[in-house]
């Protein structure tokens, strides 16, 4: 359980730091390595991240958690997707039945799924006429996704819910500010006409809820899942576990943390650049580059899942090559 009573006690909360010691015993060994200097490029960045989270210089990924959590939307009452409410039950079942991306990236790449649906048959309210969720709700499910997380080497997050890249769009919205329409995409398939409603609902909503705090934002507009991801987010960095987010809708979902305090995001990546448009100035502001950039925009965790292939190539190079007194290579 998270150590809070209120969501906005999550801003000063103490946070375990990055063991700079290992950091930089992993970034001594790397120049250690048969190879250029800096030739693996972010590879050998990655591997000083994972040792100083880990608190090791040879850090490992023995152990990876995925968790994908679920939540339906009461802002669907306006229209706003193509597919009813009931798909996400539906999809739910079939991660559950391993038929999914998720499920196939997940056991190529060596992560433990698991889906979290957070009371699907009921929908959190209708941000455009009140609060998506209270207050009480939103830290029921701050707490939900932190239980939710084991003690592993890393964890992966992603989402799923009929509605939430509006959901995404509208925390985008109410915490970096701009035109509703630069946060808007097509989500499951909305063309040019659904794309200007969509943002008309968001712009509506953003500005009924204007005057809130970050977390208060987060409950105003978001869902169970980005508070449940929220709530992962924060038992990672307390348990010091390196995150891996998703795509555009798993980042619009930490937004709030960052408003709150940037630094609950230190130990987090962003597996890949999604193709929904908002997500390059969230990551612009968040000072993040994602691992990956191929034109993805599932969500399920499917970009971060993949992208953990980047980080165990980081280890296997890491852990695995000789360093020039080993291998007799003169390194002058």
């Amino acid at each position: 359980m998270l150590p809070i009573t209120h969501i906005d006690e999550i801003a000063t909360l103490a946070l375990p730091a990055q063991d700079a010691g290992a950091a930089q015993m992993a970034r001594a060994r790397q120049g250690t390595l048969t190879k250029p200097p800096g030739s693996l490029g972010r590879l050998e960045d990655l591997a000083e991240f994972l040792a100083g989270w880990q608190g090791h210089a040879m850090p490992a990924l023995d152990k990876v958690q995925a968790l994908v959590f679920a939540g339906n939307h009461g802002v669907c009452a306006q229209g706003i997707n193509p597919f009813p409410q009931e798909v996400t039950a539906q999809m739910v079942a079939n991660f559950e039945t391993g038929g999914a991306a998720i499920n196939q990236l997940c056991r190529l790449n060596g992560a433990d799924l698991t889906v979290v649906a957070l009371d699907l048959d009921r929908p959190t309210a209708d941000f455009t006429s009140r609060a998506a969720m209270d207050d009480a709700e939103t830290l029921e499910a701050l707490q939900r996704g932190a239980t939710a997380v084991q003690q592993a080497d890393a964890l992966i997050l992603g989402e799923m819910g009929i509605g939430n890249s509006t959901v995404a769009a509208a925390l985008a919205h109410a915490i970096l500010g701009g035109d509703a329409q630069l946060w808007v995409g097509r989500g499951t398939g909305s063309d040019a006409t659904a794309r200007a409603h969509k943002a008309e609902v968001v712009a509506r909503g953003v500005a009924l809820h204007a005057a809130r705090t970050p977390m208060g934002k987060l409950a105003a507009l978001g869902g169970r899942e980005q508070a449940a991801i929220c709530g992962a987010v924060i038992a990672a960095r307390l348990a010091r576990i390196p995150v891996l987010l998703d795509g555009f809708i798993c980042t619009a979902s930490v937004a709030p943390l960052w408003a709150a305090n940037p630094a609950l995001l230190d130990h987090c990546l962003i597996g890949h650049a999604s193709a929904e448009p908002g997500h390059n100035g969230l990551c612009a502001a968040m000072g993040k580059r994602p691992l990956l950039d191929l034109g993805m925009a599932l969500g399920e965790g499917t970009g971060a899942a993949l992208a953990l292939g980047v980080l165990r190539g980081a280890l296997a190079c890491h852990r695995g090559m000789a360093t020039f007194a080993e291998a007799g290579v003169s390194d002058a």
